[in-house]
C-alpha cells in the first residue's frame, strides 16, 4: 500500500515542498530511502523503526519498505522528514485512506518516539501558509516559534503517538495559539553611552551610523575605548519591527542558533568574529552552504575588532555583501542566497605597535611598517565605509568622571525619529534606510542646492572621489539632515559628511 505525505526541506532560506511517498509491500524485508538524502536522512531508518516500536505499534519487519523523497533531483539534508516517514509507515499498517493533502509534517524523532527540536521551523510554517496548507504537525518545543505566523493551524505534538491518535480520531491535538502578543521589550542595556567617558565626536559618528545604517571605521591607540564604544552602539539602535524580527529569526532558525527557550530574536544581533576567522565562517558556505557571520548580523551590527589583523582575502569577501546587502554562495550542490544587511563597525590600531596617533607615547614602528600595516585593508573596502573617526587617548580627568554624557535611551529616541522619516520616505520602495538608497533614490531624495553642489564638486576634484564615494557622502548628509529634522540637505550637513569621509 502506498501513502503520500507532505514535508518540507529548507534550502538556504527558501523552503521546498517534499512529498514523502511510503510503500509497504510483500517482498524481501528491507528499508530503502531514495531521493538524494544525506547521511542524516538515511539514518532515519533506525530512528523511525525504533520510534514506532517503542511507542507500542507493530513495525512491519517482514515487509519491504521504500520511502521516496520527491522530487528526487533535489538534495535533502537533516532530520525534518522523520515524522512524515514514521506516519507514512504506520498509516500503511492501519490501511488508512485519510486525505492529508492539506497537512505538512515536520520533526525529528528520538528512539523513544518523542519529537525533538527541529531547525528551520519558522520558514517552513511561512511556506505552509503561502502554499495554502491548513495544518502543520511539528514538535511541541517548536510551537512558540511556529505560532508567530497567524492564519494556519499549528498542531504541536510531544511524540509520535499523539500525532497518530489525532489522525485516527482518538484524541485531537489542539491548535496552538500564542497566549501573549509579541513582547518587543529588550533586556536591560548592558553598555550605556552615558558611562563612556569622553569621545563625544565618536558617539556622534555612531549615532549617525545607527540612524542611517552606515558603516564605521574607528582608529586609535590601544585602550582608547574602541571596543567599548562598538558594544555600546547596539544600545542606541532602534527596536526591531515585526518584519525585521521575522527576518532575523528565520536566519537563526535555519542556522540552528535559535535558543530552545526562545522563540524569536527580539534584540538586534551583535556579532563579533575573531580576526582569525576564515572566509567561510564570515560570509557563509560549506558543502551545503550555511549562513555566515554577515548573515547572522543581518539588521544588526557586525563588529570586526583588530580590523587590520584580518586576512586580506577574508576582508575582500565583504565587498559584494557591503554593497548589495546580500550574499550569494555558489557550490557544486547549488547556489544559495542569504540576506546580509548589516552595519559594519570596524576598529583598528594605526600601526603595529598601536601608538602612531598617540600624543603621549612614542611609536616604535618605521614608516614602511606603518604603510604596510595600513595597506592590509584595501582601498575598495575603505571606500565602502562611510565614517572614519579617530579615537584618541583619554585624559585622567575624563576617566574619573561619573555619568558624563547622554544616556543611550535618549540617543535612541533621536535615531528612532530619524528612522521614522526614512520609513515614510521609502514606503513605496523596497528599502528601509538611507544607506540602502540606489542611484535613482539618491537623485530623488538627496537634492542639494548650488552651495552644497559647489562644495561637493570641489571635494570630488580635489580628493579624486569615486562615484561610489560621492553617492555615499550624499546618503550620509541625508541621514545627518534627518537627525536634525530637516527636509532639505543643508551645507553644514554636507560639510559634516565630508569631515567623516576624510578623517583618515
Amino acid at each position: 500500500m502506498l501513502t503520500k505525505l507532505n514535508s518540507c526541506a529548507v534550502i538556504g532560506l527558501n523552503p521546498k515542498l517534499i512529498e514523502v511517498e511510503t510503500d509497504v509491500s510483500n517482498g524481501k524485508p528491507d528499508f530503502f530511502i531514495v531521493g538524494l538524502g544525506d547521511t542524516a536522512v538515511q539514518e532515519a531508518r533506525e530512528r523511525t523503526r525504533l520510534a514506532i516500536k517503542n511507542c507500542g505499534y507493530d513495525y512491519p519487519y517482514l515487509k519491504k519498505i521504500v520511502v521516496n523523497l520527491a522530487p528526487a533531483d533535489i538534495k535533502k539534508e537533516g532530520v525534518a522528514f522523520d515524522l512524515a516517514m514514521a506516519v507514512g509507515i504506520l498509516l500503511n499498517s492501519f490501511e488508512s485512506n485519510l486525505n492529508l493533502a492539506d497537512c505538512l509534517f515536520i520533526g525529528e524523532l528520538s528512539l523513544d518516539g518523542n519529537l525533538r527540536h527541529t531547525n528551520g521551523i519558522l520558514p517552513a510554517v511561512i511556506f505552509a501558509k503561502e502554499n495554502k496548507f491548513k495544518n502543520v504537525f511539528l514538535p511541541w518545543i517548536n510551537a512558540e516559534e511556529a505560532a508567530l505566523i497567524e492564519g494556519i493551524n499549528v498542531l504541536p505534538a510531544r511524540n509520535l503517538m499523539e500525532v497518530m491518535n489525532h489522525l485516527l480520531g482518538k484524541e485531537l491535538i489542539s491548535s496552538y495559539k500564542r497566549e501573549n502578543p509579541i513582547d518587543f521589550n529588550e533586556d536591560e542595556i548592558e553598555y550605556d553611552m552615558a558611562y563612556i567617558a569622553g569621545q563625544e565626536h565618536v558617539k556622534r559618528a555612531l549615532e549617525i551610523a545607527m540612524a542611517g545604517g552606515h558603516n564605521v571605521l574607528m582608529s586609535g591607540p590601544p585602550g582608547s575605548g574602541k571596543t567599548l564604544l562598538a558594544k555600546a552602539a547596539s544600545s542606541i539602535m532602534p527596536k526591531m519591527t515585526l518584519e525585521e524580527i521575522l527576518e532575523v529569526t528565520k536566519i537563526y532558525s535555519v542556522a540552528g542558533l535559535l535558543p530552545h527557550n526562545q522563540s524569536l530574536i527580539k534584540k538586534r544581533p551583535f556579532r563579533s568574529p575573531h580576526h582569525s576567522s576564515s572566509a567561510v565562517s564570515l560570509v557563509g558556505g560549506g558543502r551545503i552552504p550555511r549562513p555566515g557571520e554577515i548573515s547572522l548580523a543581518h539588521r544588526g551590527v557586525l563588529f570586526l575588532d583588530e580590523f587590520s589583523e584580518f586576512s586580506r582575502l577574508v576582508l575582500e569577501n565583504l565587498r559584494q555583501p557591503m554593497e548589495d546587502g546580500s550574499v550569494v554562495i555558489s557550490r557544486a550542490s547549488g547556489t544559495l542566497g542569504y540576506p546580509a544587511r548589516f552595519i559594519l563597525i570596524a576598529a583598528q590600531n594605526p600601526c603595529p605597535c598601536g601608538y602612531a596617533s598617540d600624543s603621549e607615547r612614542h611609536c616604535t614602528c618605521t614608516p614602511y611598517q606603518i604603510i604596510k600595516y595600513q595597506k592590509k585593508v584595501s582601498g575598495p573596502i575603505l571606500d565602502r565605509i562611510d565614517l572614519h573617526v579617530e579615537v584618541p587617548r583619554l585624559s585622567f580627568e575624563k576617566l574619573t568622571t561619573e555619568k558624563v554624557a547622554e544616556e543611550s535611551e535618549q540617543i535612541r529616541k533621536r535615531i528612532e525619529a530619524a528612522r521614522e522619516k526614512q520609513k515614510e520616505r521609502f514606503k513605496d520602495f523596497k528599502i528601509m534606510y538611507n544607506s540602502e538608497m540606489r542611484p535613482q533614490e539618491i537623485k530623488q531624495f538627496c537634492v542639494v542646492d548650488n552651495q552644497c553642489s559647489e562644495l561637493l564638486k570641489n571635494a570630488v576634484n580635489q580628493f579624486h572621489l569615486s562615484a561610489r564615494a560621492y553617492h555615499r557622502i550624499l546618503k550620509l548628509a541625508r541621514t545627518i539632515a534627518d537627525l536634525e529634522g530637516s527636509e532639505a540637505i543643508r551645507i553644514q550637513n554636507v560639510a559634516e559628511a565630508l569631515q567623516y569621509r576624510f578623517n583618515r
